[in-house]
């Protein structure tokens, strides 16, 4: 088992790892986007503590079900939609166009890392600015959709063929798409430092993307507020503010670099 190095020194370390990385991989959770004001569902105060999710299999069968899922999905809207990147966003896309990281694997479903700048962007549970048909595959921003529901109380239809509509995320009872998983574990894989920032790392399959790049040599860090089951087996660990720590790490890099 790894001793990892844990927090001041391992700022320093992380700092020096990505500054001389062949190809490193941010992978991120709820965490990052805590610090932009957005809640995690799972949290106490979070929209699962008050509701029950609605499974895809019930939203698809009951007209009541997908009431209950737009009336969810609009109180979550209300609390990303104004939401700004944080330092620990806008860090990562400098990382990104510094070509330090290859790109960023999100748990997120906020669109925060495409606002804040990063270019490659693997959202693994779909985005929740998008709202999507289940018949054609027709997109649109979600926005307008949230404000018609709210105008109307009643669940839109697609515009174009009339089907169910839904946010484009991965819903409840559903898998990953395979290729976006198998995109993200590529890049595990071919990795040689992989940055877990702000995930608890439980919910799988995404948290086997941490020991699928250990299992292939790269160096694993994990930055989260709390612990994590595979602290044991990381190379670092700190624990703090994720915006803070990573904007640390970006003033090392920038010290050591002039």
């Amino acid at each position: 088992m790894t001793t990892p190095i844990v927090t001041d020194r391992a700022t320093e370390q992380v700092a020096e790892w990505l500054a001389s990385t062949r190809c490193s991989v941010a992978f991120t959770g709820a965490g990052i986007s805590i610090e932009s004001g957005i809640p995690d569902f799972r949290s106490p105060g979070g929209i699962w503590s008050k509701s029950q999710p609605v499974y895809f299999d019930e939203f698809l069968r009951s007209a009541a079900a997908r009431q209950e899922y737009w009336r969810q999905k609009v109180i979550s809207h209300r609390d990303f939609a104004d939401a700004k990147p944080n330092v620990g966003h806008t860090t990562l896309a400098r990382r990104e166009a510094a070509e330090r990281i290859r790109g960023v694997i999100t748990q997120n479903i906020d669109g925060l890392h495409q606002i804040a700048g990063n270019r490659r962007v693997l959202e693994l549970h779909g985005t929740a600015r998008e709202v999507a048909c289940l018949g054609c595959n027709w997109r649109a921003d979600a926005d307008p959709l949230v404000s018609q529901f709210l105008a109307t109380e009643r669940v839109p239809d697609c515009p174009v063929c009339g089907g169910l509509l839904k946010h484009a995320t991965i819903a409840f009872g559903k898998n990953l798409p395979a290729a976006v998983l198998d995109h993200a574990s590529s890049w595990a894989v071919e990795c040689d430092l992989f940055l877990a920032i702000g995930s608890s790392l439980v919910v799988h399959p995404a948290a086997g993307l941490p020991a699928l790049a250990k299992e292939s040599g790269a160096r694993r860090v994990i930055l989260n507020r709390d612990e994590t089951p595979l602290d044991g087996i990381a190379d670092a660990v700190i624990r703090g503010s994720i915006g803070e720590t990573l904007r640390q790490v970006d003033e090392v890099i920038a010290i050591r670099s002039n």
